[in-house]
């Protein structure tokens, strides 16, 4: 049996050209599953019952791979789950198709090329961050507190009779955790 999932990120993308594509692949309507979900999460529920009803034999076929999954670790966890159960998968727009081991392996080799890829991102973020660190600037949200305000915070509190956490907090219109962590 061939099963279809198609997914759209927003009400003002439409999912006819997926369905089509799945319709064109031998997908009959009534086993096509959509979700109107981003793909980052993974509670997609059209997704969910379609996963359940995949048997051994069976091929979900999808009109691109990142429909399916916006996570390479999640593509490659699904395709291996497939496998183990005996469910084909097959990608219309990649042309990928395991069914057939030249099929499974153009799939590894685009997972493996891809997590090379998110490898050389990760490592490339991290060496700007390091060097912006080294220039000074600071990344994260922008501080609520500024430094004449933390110093004129402890002045407060180095007096005889200082006044407690919570009014110097209420003072600056902030959080005591917030005055916590920028006296720390």
């Amino acid at each position: 049996m061939k099963y279809g999932y198609a997914r759209i990120s927003t009400i003002d993308q439409n999912a006819d050209m997926q369905l089509k594509a799945l319709q064109r692949a031998g997908v009959e309507s009534k086993n096509i599953f959509k979700d109107e979900l981003s793909g980052a999460t993974t509670k997609r529920p059209s997704l969910l019952r379609c996963l359940k009803r995949l048997q051994d034999g069976d091929t979900l076929i999808v009109w691109k791979l990142d429909r399916l999954a916006r996570s390479l670790r999640d593509l490659i966890a699904m395709v291996e789950d497939f496998d183990r159960r005996g469910v084909h998968f097959r990608s219309l727009t990649e042309e990928i198709s395991t069914t057939t081991p030249g099929g499974k392996l153009t799939f590894h080799i685009f997972a493996a090329l891809a997590e090379f890829e998110r490898g050389i991102i990760i490592e490339r973020t991290r060496e700007g961050m390091k060097a912006a660190r080294a220039r000074g600037v600071r990344s994260g949200p922008k501080l609520k507190l500024s430094k004449q305000q933390t110093d004129h915070a402890r002045k407060l509190f180095a007096k005889k009779n200082p006044p407690s956490r919570e009014e110097v907090a209420a003072l600056f219109k902030v959080s005591r955790t917030t005055l916590y962590r920028a006296l720390a």
